[in-house]
């Protein structure tokens, strides 16, 4: 299998990767450091078309593919990783269920701003006490007459408390079902809907250019047309979601891995200690080449994942494998990387220091690691 990329793919990563060096790389530790959130950056990325890369045309995006996307993230996160969430989560959670799910006048209406970049969708789906476990979602929306009646609340939701977010995708228990369990689905709220509160933007480790909140729903009250897809499929519509998800978001923790080399390398040349440079010393040498092998390992592992999801061929398996080796990669390398610059690594003027603050995440966030094992196992037959 050749996974060397087509000129389309490869055109495509040679403009990311120019505009993250030539225009975030220059501003990433200020806006990190002033928690601000990069609406110049955004718009210019919009202008790129990247927030539209896999949508159609009919609806304002690129005509592309998730894959295309992916490659995108990666680019963006070797200088950046709250910039690639922020287009991570823009599509794959706020644009991407509307496409998939949505009605001819949900599409009309959202799309078109979402794809442009004009706009950002939020996903809410974690709350409080659940995590990982949708199925605990205690938010709840009933109908009365032709409105959806929203209460609940909603935790660590990305893109949600921007000026420029448009519209947050709600899941919520709508009933019961025979077997007693929770029916959950999914309802589009209007960013500043009545009784939606933004809760101030969360303190976090990492990511700190990026826009958290916590969401509170108190008697919301929106049209019974802007339930997305089918009454109690939400949980099935998330799961989808999350599957492809993951791909990006193994490109996302790639990408960091990258960077972590690209830094290193950098530095290596730079550093000079006992004489000469310390990449002449043996220790460092095979540090940054064994941080070489994980961020291909883990590009190979994305670019498999992304090949069978594009073939149409399953692919639940091979997205856990990709994002759980990424993350690991990801994790490992940043750690390594700030044992290579020393002291200098620790300091948030440097782009390794972001690095390891960043990736703590990437095993927590889109399922935990514990739970893309546990995938993989299960779908092994165990």
């Amino acid at each position: 299998m050749d996974h060397r990329l087509s000129s389309e793919y490869s055109d495509l990563r040679a403009v990311v990767e120019q505009f993250a060096h030539d225009v975030i790389a220059p501003v990433a530790a200020e806006n990190y450091e002033n928690h601000s959130f990069p609406y110049d950056i955004v718009k210019q990325m919009g202008e790129m078309g990247l927030f539209g890369l896999p949508f159609s045309e009919d609806f304002g995006g690129m005509g592309g593919d998730y894959f295309a996307l992916c490659i995108a993230i990666e680019e963006l996160a070797r200088v950046d990783s709250s910039v690639a969430i922020t287009v991570e989560a823009a599509v794959s959670l706020g644009a991407m269920p509307i496409y998939l799910f949505g009605t001819e006048d949900q599409k009309r209406e959202w799309l078109p701003k979402l794809t442009s970049g004009t706009m950002l969708g939020a996903f809410g789906l974690t709350e409080p006490g659940g995590g990982t476990d949708a199925g605990a979602a205690r938010t709840t929306a009933h109908l009365e007459g032709d409105e959806w009646v929203i209460n609940g609340s909603k935790s660590f939701i990305t893109n949600s408390g921007t000026a420029i977010t448009g519209l947050v995708t709600v899941m919520a228990v709508t009933g019961t079902k025979d077997d007693g369990s929770k029916e959950l689905s999914t309802i589009i709220v209007p960013a500043h809907t009545p009784g939606l509160t933004v809760a101030p933007a969360y303190s976090k480790v990492g990511w700190n250019a990026s826009d958290t909140h916590a969401l509170f729903f108190d008697n919301v009250r929106v049209p019974r047309a802007n339930l997305l897809g089918e009454l109690g499929r939400g949980y099935a519509q998330f799961l989808q979601i999350l599957d492809e998800g993951r791909i990006a978001i193994a490109a996302l923790a790639t990408g960091l891995a990258q960077g972590c080399v690209d830094e290193c390398v950098r530095y290596s040349h730079e550093r000079q200690a006992f004489g000469q440079e310390i990449g002449k010393f043996q220790a460092i040498a095979f540090m940054i080449a064994d941080m070489e092998v994980r961020a291909h390992t883990a590009r190979l592992a994305y670019y498999d994942a992304g090949s069978r999801m594009l073939a149409g061929e399953p692919f639940k398996r091979q997205a856990a494998i990709a994002k759980l080796h990424a993350s690991d990669a990801a994790v490992t390398n940043a750690r390594w990387a700030t044992q290579v610059f020393g002291g200098y690594g620790y300091m948030n003027e440097y782009a390794v220091a972001r690095f390891w603050r960043d990736s703590k995440i990437l095993e927590i966030g889109e399922g935990t690691n514990e739970v893309q094992r546990m995938l993989i196992a299960r779908d092994l037959g165990i």
